[in-house]
C-alpha cells in the first residue's frame, strides 16, 4: 500500500467537505439614529468604525489602487478588497450597478452593465465605496471550522493565513461580497482596515490615498473622534441591516437604491 502523507489542511478538509453555507440574499441599508448607533457600541477602549461619504466620492480609483498596493493584491486580477460601484437611476426608478475592475481606474465611461445610458433619463448618477464591514456579529467567523477567521478585541475580523484551510464557507457566509480567495496565498482575503497600519496610529491605506475625504476611520469609543461625532450626531446608514451583523461601515447620503 502506499505510504501516503496527509497534511493538517487534507486532514481537515476531508472532516469539513460536504458542509454547505447557503449564500444570501440582498437587503437594503438601514439609517441608523444616533441612540442606535451609540448601543451598537459596547464597552472597551478602542472600536474601530469606518465612515463613507457618499456626497464626496468621485470615483477615481485612488482608494483601490492604494489598496492593492499596500495589502499585496495583484494589480491586475479583478479581486481587491475595496471596491467602488457607480450606481445610475433612471428616471424610470431603474437603477443600473456596475464595478469596472473594482472601480481601480475610475469611471469614464458612460456605458453602465454594456448598456449606452442617455444622460436625459438619468435621474442621479453616485458612487459607493465598500469594504469589509467588520461586523460586530460577523457571520464568516460564526462559520470558519479551524478559527482560522477570528475577531480581535478592537472588533476589527482578521484571517489568519497559516490556518485557513480555503474551505470557502466565510467567503458563501459574507453578506456584503467582501471576501475572496488570494490569487497568489490560495486562503481566504478581505480588508482588514489596514491593521498593521492603525494599530501604530496611522490611517488606512485608502483613507489617505482619498483626495476628497470621502473615507475616513476612527475610534467608536472616543466621543472626541471626528467618526464618532458624525455617527453620533448625522443621518448614517448601514448596509444589509436585516441580517443582525451590526457591520461598523457607516454611509452617508445612502438612500432606498443602494444595496
Amino acid at each position: 500500500m502506499t505510504n501516503m502523507k496527509l497534511t493538517r489542511r487534507d486532514f481537515i478538509m476531508t472532516a469539513v467537505k460536504g458542509a454547505a453555507v447557503a449564500a444570501l440574499p440582498l437587503s437594503a441599508f438601514k439609517i441608523l439614529s444616533p441612540s442606535e448607533a451609540k448601543a451598537a457600541i459596547k464597552e472597551a477602549n478602542v472600536r474601530w468604525g469606518f465612515l463613507v461619504d457618499t456626497h464626496k466620492c468621485v470615483g477615481c480609483g485612488f482608494c483601490v489602487k492604494a489598496c492593492k498596493n499596500e495589502n499585496e493584491v495583484p494589480y491586475d486580477v479583478p479581486v481587491t478588497r475595496t471596491w467602488v460601484e457607480r450606481y445610475v437611476v433612471l428616471k424610470d426608478g431603474k437603477t443600473l450597478i456596475d464595478t469596472p475592475h473594482g472601480g481601480r481606474e475610475g469611471f469614464t465611461e458612460q456605458k453602465v452593465q454594456e448598456k449606452d445610458v442617455d444622460p436625459k433619463n438619468i435621474a442621479k448618477a453616485f458612487f459607493v465605496p465598500k469594504l469589509c464591514n467588520q461586523c460586530e456579529n460577523p457571520p464568516c467567523v460564526q462559520v470558519c471550522p479551524v478559527g482560522a477567521t477570528y475577531q480581535t478585541g478592537n472588533g476589527v475580523v482578521l484571517v489568519d493565513r497559516t490556518w485557513c484551510i480555503g474551505c470557502g464557507y466565510c467567503i458563501m457566509a459574507c453578506p456584503y461580497g467582501a471576501r475572496f480567495f488570494h490569487p497568489i496565498h490560495k486562503v481566504a482575503e478581505k480588508c482588514t482596515f489596514c491593521y498593521h497600519r492603525i494599530t501604530k496610529g496611522m490611517k488606512t491605506a485608502c483613507v489617505d490615498a482619498c483626495p476628497f475625504g470621502a473615507r475616513k476611520i476612527g475610534n467608536l469609543k472616543d466621543p472626541n473622534d471626528p467618526v464618532t461625532k458624525i455617527v453620533m450626531t448625522e443621518r448614517i446608514g448601514i448596509l444589509k441591516d436585516a441580517f443582525g451583523t451590526k457591520p461598523q461601515v457607516f454611509y452617508l447620503g445612502l438612500d432606498d437604491n443602494v444595496r
